[in-house]
């Protein structure tokens, strides 16, 4: 069954200077969705505000027709499961044991893992490449090594709707195609809805879907990169001249310039 995950009129005050305001949104489901905006515009409060660990003052989030605040934390975890920014990578395990992880909402804290669960378990290591590194502990993991077992812990939960808080932070380029390239294959292959956010605006126009764009927690645009992508927009939103191509119906940008220079010219006593 198609899980369809809406925000309706959120409303959140963060601090007496920042607050979501009236977002409301439909995330097209089975597809992948970014979320971009400069820094501070709420995109990461908004995401955990969609996962129910922030609870809004005002609106609700809904997967179908069930408030996500009603459903259960196990119940939920089915459905839909997030990955943060931060982890913690000090934990005492190897990577196979912080995947299994992953099957705790589906048996009892008593309950032994089953066949299912292995095999699961056993899918989500391969998929994400890290056969050769499940008895190693995670922190002797490179950067790109350990965002694809979070991943994969991530994955073996078998949610619908899965969210990522920027899963390309510190990572070296290539690190970032192969996060990047395992969410699209998550996404085409098991019909996974995906929602992320990304400080990459080119990596977010190539991989996705459907884009947000948030600015002092509010949503300003919305829609395929193509429409979403302009000058206006950059200039608007994050205060850059912007030069946009389009490479096989892909739009990428540069950026030109400042649209007001921050630099002041002091005279040197």
């Amino acid at each position: 069954m198609t899980q369809k995950l809406t925000a309706e009129n959120i409303v959140y005050k963060q601090s007496p200077t920042f607050s979501l305001e009236g977002i409301s949104l439909q995330f097209p489901p089975q597809q992948v969705t970014s979320i971009i905006g400069p820094n501070g515009s709420g995109k990461s409060t908004f995401l955990k505000v969609l996962t129910n660990l922030i609870k809004p003052d005002q609106g609700i989030v809904v997967i179908n027709d069930q408030s996500v605040s009603a459903m259960k934390a196990k119940a939920l975890a089915k459905k839909m499961t997030m990955l943060s920014q931060v982890q913690n990578n000090d934990l005492d395990l190897t990577v196979r044991e912080l995947i299994s992880h992953g099957r705790l909402p589906h048996r009892k804290w008593y309950e032994k893992l089953t066949t299912e669960d292995f095999n699961t378990i056993d899918w989500a290591i391969s998929i994400t490449n890290l056969k050769h590194l499940e008895d190693k502990p995670i922190q002797q993991l490179s950067g790109g090594e350990r965002q694809r077992a979070w991943i994969a812990m991530a994955v073996v939960q078998s949610p619908d709707i899965l969210l990522l808080d920027e899963p390309t932070t510190y990572l070296d380029i290539s690190h970032q195609l192969e996060v990047m390239e395992l969410v699209r294959y998550l996404n085409e292959k098991l019909d996974m809805t995906i929602v992320m956010v990304l400080h990459d605006i080119n990596q977010a126009a190539k991989y996705s879907d459907y884009l947000i764009v948030m600015k002092d927690g509010e949503v300003v645009k919305s829609g395929v990169p193509t429409e979403v992508m302009n000058e206006a927009l950059f200039r608007e939103v994050f205060s850059v001249h912007a030069n946009i191509i389009k490479e096989d119906g892909i739009p990428t940008f540069t950026a030109t310039g400042l649209v007001e220079s921050k630099i002041k010219d002091v005279p040197r006593n």
